[in-house]
This record gives structure tokens, sequence and C-alpha cells, in this order.
């Protein structure tokens, strides 16, 4: 499980129509759209790839997130820039969301160019934030939030091991940067694109439609055959992406066509864009509903893994578990805000969550 992968149950992406047979290989960029190119670059873990975009741009090429800042990523860039996009100069990187593997090579990239930075105000300056971690010591703030949610000591004492990592896996970005706005249209090459902001995943996380083309690169706002983790963090303990992430899903269904080729940043390009977020908001409901049933008797975060995930769920792996923590919480903190739901705080300071009296 990747900082992009839920484990939450729902069906897959079995009614979605995948129109590309082939897979762009290392090192190979496959025509998509006229003037659109999909490349994948490798990543570590369960997921093992990321899909990035290129756009013509006139005489070069607008690129579409970056992959994460490490050698392989590197050789995989070099190897695409000298071979299918033909050593032209890159124009511009656009770049969906603050998370690592779609950030992570931003810097590196515009520096090379000497081409501007694209992204929302708030992931970019959340993603600064983040990056200012490296070195330091985890917050007295992160540690009270795991323990809360139900966290043992040896737990706590990897989280503090593991303070700021995400740092490490993202080149300096550039001191200014592009500002993308929710409706903004501009130009990229012969073609208008439009941005639309979705929310849930991460804060403000954009994504881009082409109405002449038809084509939608959706990030990890909707991905077709996995669900983007929506979670909460020890920085905002009190946030609500669940309503966030359902709210954009009915933005999405209302603000984009059907008949767009959805270029996702994971799995394959597909039509189906409406059905997707049908499945992706029933795939939450069920999960709410199966929620609810177990917090007739008080539970912890870490007590509704196996409520809301598929397969074991423990802190020997400590990304799974704590993508696991975020997204429980996500859940809990939904149903507590609209009063479905009360939390209470034990003597020894971990919250328990039970439905609230009818």
């Amino acid at each position: 499980m990747t900082s992009d992968d839920s484990m939450i149950r729902q069906a897959d992406g079995a009614a979605l129509r995948y129109p590309f047979e082939a897979l762009p290989a290392a090192g190979d960029a496959l025509k998509v759209a006229s003037g659109v190119r999909w490349m994948r670059l490798p990543l570590p873990g369960a997921l093992t790839h990321i899909n990035v975009w290129a756009i013509e741009d006139g005489d070069g090429w607008a690129i579409v997130d970056t992959g994460l800042s490490l050698p392989d990523s590197r050789a995989a860039w070099e190897a695409l820039l000298a071979g299918p996009l033909e050593n032209r100069r890159v124009t511009r990187v656009l770049v969906t969301h603050l998370h690592a593997d779609h950030v992570g090579l931003a810097g590196w990239l515009t520096r090379r160019f000497d081409c501007p930075l694209w992204m929302t105000r708030v992931e970019y300056l959340t993603c600064r934030a983040n990056v200012a971690d490296l070195g330091r010591e985890a917050p007295p703030e992160g540690v009270r939030f795991y323990h809360r949610a139900g966290w043992d000591e040896a737990a706590i004492e990897s989280y503090r091991a593991r303070f700021g990592r995400f740092a490490r896996m993202i080149d300096a970005l550039p001191g200014s940067f592009q500002r993308l706005e929710d409706g903004a249209r501009f130009m990229i090459g012969a073609h208008e694109w439009r941005v639309v902001i979705g929310r849930g995943h991460t804060p403000e996380h954009a994504c881009f439609h082409c109405p002449e083309l038809r084509v939608f690169i959706a990030g990890d706002q909707v991905l077709p055959r996995i669900s983007s983790n929506v979670s909460v963090h020890p920085v905002e303990p009190e946030a609500d992406p669940l309503g966030e992430w359902l709210a954009s899903i009915a933005k999405l269904r209302a603000g984009v066509p059907d008949d767009v080729l959805v270029l996702p940043a994971h799995n394959e390009p597909f039509y189906g864009l409406h059905e997707r977020l049908e499945r992706l908001e029933r795939g939450v409901l069920r999960g709410l509903d199966r929620l609810r049933e177990h917090t007739r008797m008080p539970c912890r975060a870490v007590d509704a893994f196996g409520v809301l995930f598929t397969g074991s769920v423990g802190s020997e792996d400590m990304m799974r578990y704590t993508l696991a923590t975020g997204e429980a919480l996500a859940f809990l903190n939904y149903l507590v805000r609209r009063g479905e739901m009360r939390r209470e705080t034990d003597a020894e300071g971990v919250c328990w969550y039970a439905l609230a009296a009818a």
C-alpha cells in the first residue's frame, strides 16, 4: 500500500472500458490523444509505477506529474527526454498534488529547463511545509494524535523514527510557482484545458479537462482499480476529508462529461468516469454503514480496521498501519461531525467512538 492506495472494501472497475491493450514500455511514450503522451515511471512498493503525461506545447512539452526523486526515476526521465520526447524542451511542469510520487522531481525538471512549476496554492505551500520536516523530531501533537487513535508505544516509536521521510523523496521545490485555480482555463499548445479541483485525497488536488480532446487527467482523484487514500492527518486532527471526498465525487459527476478518456495516475486509462465515481461513492457509503453497525459498542480507531479494510492491518507494516489509521479516522470524523457518533476520551488519553443515542 502506498500513499495513493486505499484498502477500503469496494467493487473493482470491471465494468470500465480500457482502450489500450499495451502499456508503455520503459523509456517509451504511448500516444493516447492528439499531442498527449502516456509514460510510466517506476515506484518502489505495491503500485510499481506512476503514470505521467507529456502534452505538446509549441516546440516543447508540458509535463504533468514527475515521479519520485530517486535515481531510477531520473534515469527513466533521461531515457524519455532523449528518446520519444526528442530532446525537446520542457515548457512547464504541472503537478496534480503534493504527494512525493507526483511532485518528487518537479524541482529537478524546472531547474533543468528553467521553466515554471504550476500547482494549486494549498498543495504547493503544504508540500513546502512537509519538506521542512526533514531532520526534525516528531512533534508532540503527532505522538498524541496516534496515541488517541489507539497505537501502542512500539508503533509510536516507529512513527518517531520515520518522521520526515516524506521529504527524502522530493527534490527541492522552486521558490515560486504559477497558481492553478478551480475553473481556470489555459492553452497548452493548440488546445484549451480547464482546471478542476478535487478534495479529500489531498486538500486542493488539480485535475485537467480538455473538452476538445475529450480527455480528463485525473491524478489520484479518480483511479479505476483502487481508491485513493482519504485520511485525517496529525496536523489537522478534526478535518473532514471524507465529506470533501464525497462532495468532490458529486462535483466531478456534474462538471465533467462521461465520454472523456480518463488518464489516472495509477492503473490504465479508461472510459466510464461516471460509473467509476458511482462505485467510489457506493464503497464509501457501505463503509459508513458497516461502521455504524460496528460502533453500537465503543471502539478505538484501530478497532475499525477489520470493518473498513480488506486484509489484515498490523503495525509490522507501518506504512499500511498509518494509512489505515488516517482513513479510519476520516470515517469516524465524518460521523462525529454530523452528530451520528459521539467521541469520548478515557483516562489514558485514548479516544473511543460509539453511535450517538437516538
